[in-house]
């Protein structure tokens, strides 16, 4: 059996007039990320951390913010499409950590629902898959309230 560790981290900046895209679900709040696709930094994150797992490269690569037919794409359908790079490649999804970085709002009571968007996609359990928060403690950029940061680990397994 082989195993393969990936690591992901996005950042986006938060404005006024954007919906907040997180794991998959709009999240209720004055503010969203900006970004050419919905700017779903705990998608995006857990796609360049599959990515990366398998050296195929990172999100930017697949799905650059030069392409017009992405602009305001659903980041599910980004995971689903990396996801099947990892498939062809005969890997499956052991589990997936992931952390969210930002002041406002709190999303605790939104992690079920982005872990049955994100087990759904990657074909896994929710029992697999761990979100959490965290702030800055008003520190920086995130603790302002101008930004968003998520970063993902994941484990892949190919059988023998």
């Amino acid at each position: 059996m082989s195993y393969r560790i990936g690591l992901g981290t996005d950042f986006h900046q938060l404005v006024e007039g954007r919906k907040l895209w997180l794991g998959g679900i709009e999240i209720p709040h004055h503010k969203g990320a900006t970004g050419h696709s919905d700017a779903d930094v705990l998608l995006h994150a857990i796609c360049d951390a599959l990515l990366g797992a398998l050296n195929l490269g990172d999100i930017g690569i697949h799905f650059p913010d030069t392409d017009t037919h992405l602009k305001d794409i659903d980041s599910k359908i980004l995971l689903r499409k990396t996801f099947q790079m990892i498939r062809q490649k005969n890997f499956h999804v052991v589990n997936l950590d992931t952390v969210v970085c930002l002041e406002r709002p709190k999303i605790m009571g939104f992690v079920s629902e982005m872990r049955n968007v994100i087990a759904d996609i990657l074909e896994i359990t929710v029992d697999d898959i761990s979100v959490k928060a965290t702030t800055t403690e008003k520190l920086g950029f995130i603790g302002k309230e101008e930004g968003i940061m998520a970063q993902a680990v994941v484990l892949l397994r190919k059988p023998d």
